[in-house]
Formats: structure tokens, sequence, C-alpha cells
């Protein structure tokens, strides 16, 4: 059950292309975001459409392969886990920022 306790699976297409970081430690990371949509129909029985939009982090070999083969529109299915973290921008408010650290990443779509 432990496996159960902090993971996200999403399925969408890309917003931008990746922003592909190398660290001094050689280390790579990479940036992105994906939509992922939800249909239903409202009151009226017009159907209306929700997007939501998930910032992702890769790294090492996942950011490796994201950088050589992703792009803006892709659909992609991702597994990861979610992580919070916390800043303060330049006024001296504090933002939080929701993202999923991909574990695993899937290609979906024609080539």
């Amino acid at each position: 059950m432990n496996t159960l306790r902090n993971k996200v699976q999403l399925i969408g297409n890309i917003g931008n292309a990746p922003e592909i970081i190398t660290l001094d430690s050689g280390k790579k990371l990479a940036k992105f975001s994906i939509a992922t949509n939800e249909s239903y129909k409202n009151s009226d029985g017009e159907k209306v459409t929700e997007t939501q939009w998930h910032n992702l982090v890769a790294w090492n070999k996942t950011a490796e392969i994201v950088a050589q083969y992703l792009d803006k529109g892709k659909e992609v299915a991702i597994e990861g886990k979610l992580t919070t973290r916390s800043y303060d921008d330049k006024d001296g408010n504090k933002r939080y920022i929701t993202e999923v650290i991909v574990s695993e990443l899937l290609m979906l779509g024609s080539k």
C-alpha cells in the first residue's frame, strides 16, 4: 500500500517546448507542462470542456528522453509523485508551486 500514498497518473498534451537545464553537477532537468481535458454537460445540456494545466519535472535519463523526443502538442502519459515547494517573489510574497516529479513516461499518438 505504500506505493499508493503519493502517485499521480496523467494523460495530456504538452503545452510548450520543454525547458532543459544541465546543472553544474552534470545532472539534467526538464521542466514542462501538460494540459488535461475533462468534458461534461452543464445544466442546459451543453457540452463544456475544462482544461487543467500540470507542471512537470523530469530528472536525468527521463529528462534526456524529454529533450530528445517531446515537443509542444505531443500527447504523453506520465506517472509520478506530487511535490510542493515555495519561494518568495520580488515583492516578498510567499508563492507556492505544485509539480509532478515524473518517474515514468510514455509517448502516445503517431510519430
